[in-house]
């Protein structure tokens, strides 16, 4: 069996046992449990074999890659589906315990699953269709996840992101129907050799924009990302940090794949409109979450601006810069999940989540406020922490580009992203716990171990990236330097043909 299934199959089998043993929590958690244990392990593998081997490719039932479906593995799709195990297996352990039995009853373990499988086939597919097939299996399990409290917030946020996100498919199957209507093929690696050789350039650069403004909506760009706010601070905990760390990023693959595949960004207009959206991205993503007051808030809009920094890297299309938005993006994974994981031990301590209501974590739990600083750090950029080296690389590159303006905006947003943090600091963890609000969760003790654990493992993949970085950062290399040179793909789908 080719390794690129197991991605596929290893969480599809699993969702289907979960359906099978309704009944029996305690069988859907350790199905789930082995599951995701045995996704990293394949991930971690079949990266490997990409990094000796080469890229790997299945067509299915032996047809050709133009007329059947392809799944392709190189060293982009390898990275992302060891860092998708291993944030769904520290994410389900954290589950265990968040979510209460009534919530994981309603089908959640089969829904995890199937989203699993959702995101592990958009990173391996080959082929335009199957991409937009993905997808909707992705939207379809998150927006029962969303609304499976059937909280009015929940219904409401889960209303909005699934409205949004169809219009996102429709513009994306009306940017896959053209590109079939033009080069007579859905097969990525195929397409890319086609619309290389094809005079008609605005065609194309409609066609792009189309395909850019379906990613930006999943991927929350300006002015494409009101749902966000809206939607990931209502679930539970363990499920918006899957959102936050995973969900946005498949949109940022989306984006890197298509634009050093199909569309290269050495056109003038594109690259002119990633520069933009980047900025704008940027900027109105770190003010809005400056204003917010509620923790959860405040993270789901940081995501935003985080997001421009690896189009800050994309848009310039260097290998510096792709490498730069990759590593940005392995950092914001972890980053981004571990904050949400812990603000989850907040509201289970303190039973709000509202900086107005809480107060005197540090006096309380040093430790844990330590666990928090050191995150919401890495979040900010602070040296040596895993967020000072991935916006140093994205940075350099704008500065190796000449860049300016945008060298100049992420070192602005960078110092707002410290404010906001802070702001949650000062308020949740340094001043007193207000008189008029009595602070009372449902723990007052240490939190349950399959909690922390994932919290601490987290923190500890930060440490490690920023002081041990440097391997990652080859790897990285090593992923824009195939990314920019696409023959070596095309070559590995189609062969001499």
């Amino acid at each position: 069996m080719s390794p690129l299934l197991l991605p596929l199959l290893v969480p599809f089998v699993a969702a289907v046992a979960c359906a099978f043993f309704q009944k029996s929590l305690k069988t859907q958690r350790t199905i789930s449990f082995i599951a995701a244990s045995f996704h990293l392990i394949a991930s971690c593998s079949l990266l490997q074999t990409i990094r000796t081997d080469g890229i790997q490719v299945y067509l299915n039932g032996g047809w050709p890659a133009r007329i059947g479906i392809a799944l392709v593995g190189d060293l982009f799709s390898g990275i992302m589906l060891v860092i998708t195990g291993l944030i769904s297996l520290t994410v389900l352990i954290y589950s265990f315990k968040e979510m209460d039995n009534k919530l994981q009853s309603r089908a959640y373990f089969p829904l995890f699953n199937f989203l699993m499988m959702g995101v592990n086939g958009s990173f391996i597919t080959g082929d335009m269709f199957n991409l937009y097939v993905w997808f909707e299996v992705m939207l379809l399990s998150s927006f029962i996840l969303l609304a499976m409290g059937k909280k009015a917030d929940q219904l409401e946020g889960s209303i909005k992101y699934v409205t949004i996100n169809l219009f996102s498919s429709i513009l994306f199957l009306s940017g896959a129907a053209i590109i079939y209507a033009k080069t007579g093929s859905l097969n990525m690696a195929d397409i890319a050799q086609i619309i290389a050789n094809s005079p008609d350039e605005k065609l194309l650069n409609s066609t792009a924009v189309l395909l850019l403004s379906s990613f930006g909506i999943k991927s929350a760009l300006f002015p494409m990302f009101l749902w966000l706010p809206a939607s990931y601070h209502t679930p539970a905990v363990s499920i918006s940090s899957l959102f936050a760390g995973l969900l946005t990023k498949v949109g940022v693959y989306a984006m890197i794949r298509t634009f050093t595949l199909i569309f290269p960004l050495n056109n003038g207009l594109l690259q002119d409109l990633f520069y933009v959206i980047a900025i704008l991205t940027m900027v109105v993503g770190v003010l809005c979450a400056a204003a917010q007051y509620e923790i959860r808030k405040i993270l789901s809009v940081h995501i935003v601006s985080q997001i421009g920094y690896m189009v800050l890297g994309i848009s310039l299309f260097t290998p510096l810069g792709i490498a730069g938005a990759i590593f940005y993006l392995l950092h914001n994974i972890i980053v981004k999940t571990n904050l949400f994981l812990l603000s989850g031990v907040i509201l289970r301590k303190k039973g709000s989540c509202e900086l107005k209501e809480i107060g005197g974590l540090y006096k309380s739990y040093p430790y844990f406020s330590t666990i928090f600083v050191l995150s919401a750090f890495a979040l900010a950029g602070i040296p040596p922490l895993s967020g000072f080296w991935a916006k140093f690389i994205v940075l350099k590159a704008a500065a190796d580009s000449k860049a300016y303006l945008l060298l100049g905006v992420g070192l602005a947003v960078g110092v707002v992203t410290l404010f906001s943090m802070t702001k949650i600091w000062a308020e949740a963890f340094w001043k007193k716990q207000p008189e008029e609000f009595p602070g009372e969760g449902i723990d007052t003790g240490t939190a349950p171990w399959q909690m922390m654990l994932p919290i601490l493992f987290l923190t500890l993949c930060t440490f490690g990236l920023g002081i041990f970085g440097e391997s990652i950062f080859q790897l990285c290399i090593e992923t824009s330097t195939q990314l920019l040179d696409p023959s070596q793909y095309i070559h590995a789908v189609l062969g001499d043909s």
